[in-house]
């Protein structure tokens, strides 16, 4: 059997080729495409039982219909998220999707840090400084986050390891969460309205998944509620955030910076070399005027540790689905495969 991969980034495609080549030999042979899956280019799954989709593809009914029409049986997604995949109409054409619901949270974590420590230190306008050998200090002062009040917006396994850092540099912790973790509990963090939390922090970090409750979650309101000089960063899910009201604090001269690894039309447009072309979206090409912005193209998980695990996984995922099981990460199972 050959399974096709889509959107396989050229760092991840050795160690998917590694973890297929363990796990299955000369039995099944998988074919790497650098495109993303979506309405253009569902047809070139066609003849391929199983299906290797990306965070960025596009999966819904029109394109799950001709997949499931070709000989589609199963979607095994390389990423945790999976709002990209309309999971009904994936039931209806009697096909098993999977996800990867764990890898390192240290990745993402350490990553939306690494956002904060450049925007509140300035390091990309510094580093830009020094390489044409301008070494004045004009404009890059920052903060200590120290004694600050960190906020975080979702307390799972990344949001605690985030909690973990900012604990370590001492700073107050404000959480919100439809649930306390005790692990956080532990660190000194109280948990708060969400309101109080945008009000009082002078960080705000976002680790919620998106969901209809979250969408937007950072919205107008919300960022009147932030500090002038407060640091908001999301490395979670692009649609979490209102671009549009986001540009408008920016244009008030609010926020002293912030830290984006998505965007919420970042499908077409992360993972490509667009470097050649028009930008045609006016808001991104808006957010990339503001010298106190710092966007990069959803790496933060892209660690060997973090992608050595989702590809274990998806691998483990194509097995349990060879073998007409459902496992732990099976999001629909349809009523034809059970046994």
């Amino acid at each position: 059997m050959e399974i096709v991969a889509y959107g396989v980034l050229t760092d991840e495609e050795p160690l998917l080729r590694e973890a297929f080549d363990r796990a299955f030999a000369d039995r099944h042979r998988l074919r790497c495409l650098r495109l993303f899956l979506d309405r253009d280019t569902a047809p070139t799954a066609a003849g391929r039982e199983i299906v290797l989709s990306s965070v960025n593809d596009t999966l819904d009914e029109e394109v799950l219909r001709v997949l499931a029409e070709g000989g589609t049986r199963m979607i095994a997604q390389r990423s945790t998220g999976y709002n990209n995949i309309d999971l009904t109409a994936a039931e209806e054409h009697g096909l098993t999707v999977a996800r990867v619901s764990y890898y390192s949270p240290y990745s993402v974590a350490e990553f939306a840090w690494t956002l904060a420590l450049a925007v509140n230190r300035r390091i990309v306008r510094a580093a830009h400084r020094t390489r044409e050998f301008d070494f004045r200090l004009d404009g890059l002062m920052g903060r200590d986050f120290r004694g600050r009040t960190a906020g975080v917006v979702g307390t799972g396994k990344i949001g605690t390891a985030f909690a973990r850092i900012a604990h370590g540099f001492g700073m107050r912790l404000l959480g919100w969460d439809v649930a306390e973790n005790p692990e956080c509990r532990a660190l000194g963090m109280e948990y708060v309205g969400r309101e109080r939390l945008f009000a009082e922090s002078d960080l705000v970090s976002l680790h919620v998944p998106l969901l209809p409750d979250t969408h937007h979650l950072v919205d107008a309101q919300a960022l009147a509620l932030m500090k002038d000089d407060a640091i908001l960063v999301n490395s979670s899910r692009g649609g979490l955030v209102d671009t549009d009201a986001l540009l408008a604090t920016l244009r008030a001269g609010r926020l002293t910076g912030v830290g984006l690894d998505v965007y919420e039309e970042e499908a077409g447009v992360f993972f490509l070399d667009k470097s050649l072309e028009v930008m045609t979206d006016e808001r991104l090409a808006r957010l990339m005027t503001f010298s106190n912005v710092l966007v990069t193209s959803h790496q933060a998980y892209f660690t060997r540790d973090a992608v050595g695990q989702i590809v274990e996984t998806t691998t483990a995922n194509v097995e349990d689905y060879l073998a007409g099981r459902a496992g732990d990460n099976t999001l629909v199972f349809p009523a034809a495969r059970r046994r």
